[in-house]
C-alpha cells in the first residue's frame, strides 16, 4: 500500500516504514504528525484518487530528527565587467518516518 501525500507544499509518494526528508515542519523531534491531504491511494491495485483530497484518508508520520541539507554553492558572473556574486545556500530539512496509512 502507497499513498500521495501533501506535506509542507510538495507532494510526496510514501509507504509503511519509509523515511524521507521534507522542508523543515514546526515539530520536536519525537513528536507524532498527522498529514490530511492525501491525493491518492493504492491499496493491493485498488487506486483511490481525491478531487482533490480523499476525505478521512490520513498519513501518520513521526519526526525523527532535524537537519540541514547539503550546500548549494551559487555563483554569478559577468564576462569582461568585473562582476562577480558568490552565494551559498543550505535547506533546513525534516526527516520523517511514516508510522501509517489510513484511507
Amino acid at each position: 500500500m502507497y499513498a500521495i501525500v501533501e506535506i509542507a507544499g510538495q507532494q510526496f509518494k510514501v509507504e509503511q516504514d519509509q523515511q524521507i526528508f521534507v522542508h523543515r515542519l514546526d515539530a520536536k523531534e519525537g513528536d507524532k504528525i498527522d498529514f490530511d491531504n492525501v491525493l491518492l491511494t493504492d491499496t493491493d491495485g485498488k487506486v483511490n484518487v481525491g478531487a482533490p483530497a480523499i476525505k478521512g484518508a490520513k498519513v501518520s508520520a513521526s519526526v525523527v530528527r532535524h537537519l540541514k541539507g547539503d550546500k548549494v554553492i551559487v555563483f554569478k558572473k559577468k564576462r569582461r565587467k568585473g562582476y562577480k556574486k558568490k552565494n551559498g545556500h543550505r535547506q533546513a530539512l525534516t526527516e520523517i518516518k511514516i508510522e501509517g496509512i489510513k484511507g
